[in-house]
C-alpha cells in the first residue's frame, strides 16, 4: 500500500493530462507542441545532465546493466514472435514490435524518484541511458527495414540517443560542467517530468489500427509481464542490492514510450495500433507497476 501511494501522484498527473486534453479546448496543436518540447528539448537536457554529472560506477552497476540488456533482448525476441504466430502484416508488426520492449522514461524517472529519492533518479538515469540506444536501435531498425528510410540517419537524429551518448562522453572526459550550463540544463530538466507526464496523459487514445486483439494482447503481455518477470528473476537469482534491484524492476515494468507513436507515424508505420498499445499499456501499468515494486524484498 505504501509503495502504491508513493507511485500514485505520477499516475494522477497522467490522468490530469488526459482530463485536460478531453475537457478543455487547448487544441491538439498545443499538446503536440508540448510533446515535441519534452521530446526534443526538456528530456534530452535531463538525460544529458543526469548522466554527465553522475558518478559512473560501472563495477557495481555492471551486473544490473547486463541484466537490463538481457531482459530487453528477451523482449525484442518475444515481440518479434507476434508476426509469425498471429500472421501480423509486416508493417503492423514492425510498428508494434517496439511496444514489446520500449519504455516510458518520463514515468520511469518519476517513479524511481518517488520510491527511491534522488539516488533512485541517479541510478535510473544511468541505467536508462545504457539501454536507450539499444531500444532505439531495435525500434528504428525494424521500421526502417519496411519504410525504406536511412537507418543510421534516423538513429543519429534521435534526441534521446544523442543526449545519452553526449552525457556519457562528457562524463568520461572528467571535466566539470560549468555552473551556468549546469543550472540551465537543471532548469530545463526539472520541467521534463511533470510536462512529460501531462503529455503522456493527453496522448492517450484508442484508435482503430490494423493489429488484431490477440496480437495486442501478446505485445502487452511481453511488456507488462514477461519483461518484469525476467528482471525479478535476475534480482532473486543474482542477489542484486535493493536500490539497483528496484530500479531494474521499475524499468522492466514500465509501459511503452509515447515516442513510439511519433516514430511509427514519422516512418510510415501503423500509428493507430501503436497508439492503442500505448494507451492500454499505460492504463494497465497503473495496477501492475505498483504490484511489481511491492513484490521486491
Amino acid at each position: 500500500m505504501q509503495t502504491a501511494l508513493l507511485i500514485l501522484p505520477n499516475f494522477v498527473l497522467i490522468l490530469v493530462g488526459l482530463a485536460l486534453a478531453r475537457g478543455f479546448d487547448y487544441g491538439r496543436g498545443f499538446w503536440e507542441g508540448l510533446e515535441k518540447l519534452v521530446y526534443f528539448v526538456l528530456f534530452p537536457a535531463l538525460l544529458l545532465r543526469s548522466i554527465a554529472v553522475s558518478t559512473l560506477d560501472f563495477a557495481s552497476l555492471g551486473i544490473v546493466i547486463a541484466c537490463a540488456w538481457g531482459v530487453m533482448l528477451l523482449g525484442m525476441a518475444l515481440g518479434a514472435l507476434a508476426r509469425p504466430l498471429f500472421r501480423v502484416e509486416p508493417v503492423v508488426a514492425a510498428s508494434c514490435f517496439q511496444c514489446a520492449f520500449r519504455f516510458n522514461t518520463y514515468i520511469g524517472l518519476a517513479v524511481a524518484g518517488s520510491v527511491y529519492g534522488a539516488p533512485g533518479v541517479a541510478v535510473a538515469a544511468i541505467l536508462f541511458g545504457t539501454v536507450i540506444p539499444l531500444a532505439n536501435f531495435g525500434a528504428v531498425g525494424m521500421l526502417a527495414a519496411h519504410a525504406r528510410t536511412n537507418f543510421w540517419l534516423e538513429l543519429a537524429k534521435n534526441p534521446l540517443v544523442v543526449s545519452t551518448l553526449a552525457g556519457f562522453a562528457w562524463n568520461l572526459t572528467g571535466l566539470g560542467m560549468p555552473g551556468f550550463l549546469d543550472q540551465t540544463l537543471h532548469l530545463l530538466g526539472s520541467s521534463a517530468l511533470p510536462a512529460g507526464l501531462l503529455a503522456v496523459g493527453a496522448a492517450l487514445r484508442i484508435e482503430r489500427g490494423r493489429a488484431s486483439p490477440v496480437a495486442h494482447g501478446w505485445w502487452l503481455g511481453v511488456k507488462l509481464a514477461a519483461m518484469p518477470l525476467a528482471a525479478f528473476a535476475c534480482v532473486k537469482l543474482l542477489g542484486i542490492a535493493s536500490l539497483p534491484a528496484g530500479v531494474l524492476v521499475v524499468w522492466a515494468a514500465l509501459p511503452t514510450a509515447s515516442s513510439a507513436y511519433i516514430l511509427a507515424v514519422r516512418m510510415g508505420g501503423d500509428g493507430p495500433s501503436v497508439a492503442t498499445q500505448i494507451t492500454v499499456g499505460t492504463l494497465l501499468s497503473m495496477a501492475t507497476l505498483p504490484l511489481w515494486v511491492a513484490a521486491l524484498p
